[in-house]
């Protein structure tokens, strides 16, 4: 793809945009960010079409089971529903922790009304290792309508596509459906932060944080948001 773009700088000098009362420094700054901005943007979607050129992941061994929120046990082959891929998002809401992790439920609640658009087009589950009691308590404090959440009773997919010690840590892992066979598509394995930075993935999908990300503020890798207010 890259090698039929016009360079990001030309495209930046056809920028129309002007605001009322900036000054030429700001104008310069805007310009060289904007260039900056295209190569980010195109970037993305070279990486994008990398993850999407990935050759066929490992084949699951086993039929995971988990507990639906009107009790009854469902496979992980269930959960695709009609669709080819499913994403599985695995948050801490484990039988340790006295609440939800703040970071994954605020994730949650921005996807939360983007479940039924994601739904037309791929399988989507939320699970975690609490009784699915619990976690039908804390999604109606949330208030969150859409959020298709499952137990993960046994612990068997946790501990094979989360962490091998059932550590409470969140997981987001995609799984396709060809022929017959599931297997993994591709997850997170960034696994590590950089020196003032809050521990996020190589993909943002919480707007949350792309709203801050906009502004002179930016992040503070010391807030967190709060479960309630």
């Amino acid at each position: 793809m890259a090698e039929h773009l016009e360079p990001a700088a030309d495209q930046a000098a056809r920028n129309p945009i002007r605001h009322i009362g900036e000054s030429a420094e700001y104008r310069a700054a805007r310009q060289a960010l904007l260039i900056e901005e295209i190569e980010l943007k195109r970037h993305i979607e070279r990486v994008a079409e990398q993850r999407r050129a990935l050759p066929p992941g490992a084949e699951l061994g086993q039929a995971y089971s988990f507990v639906a929120e009107d009790g009854r046990s469902v496979t992980l082959e269930e959960l695709f529903g009609p669709h080819q891929t499913l994403v599985v998002y695995s948050y801490m809401l484990g039988p340790q922790r006295k609440a939800p992790c703040p970071m994954c439920t605020s994730f949650m609640s921005g996807m939360e009304h983007v479940v039924p658009d994601l739904q037309q087009r791929v399988g989507i589950a939320f699970t975690a290792r609490s009784p699915i009691e619990r976690l039908i308590e804390w999604k109606e404090k949330r208030g969150w309508v859409h959020m298709p959440i499952y137990s993960d009773v046994s612990g068997d997919y946790t501990r094979h596509w989360v962490h091998p010690e059932d550590a409470d840590v969140p997981a987001y892992n995609v799984f396709t459906r060809r022929d017959g066979r599931i297997r993994h598509f591709w997850g997170e394995e960034m696994t590590e932060a950089d020196p003032d930075q809050d521990p996020r993935g190589a993909i943002e999908r919480n707007p949350l944080w792309l709203v801050l990300d906009s502004t002179p503020e930016g992040r503070d890798p010391k807030w967190r948001p709060r479960l309630s207010y």
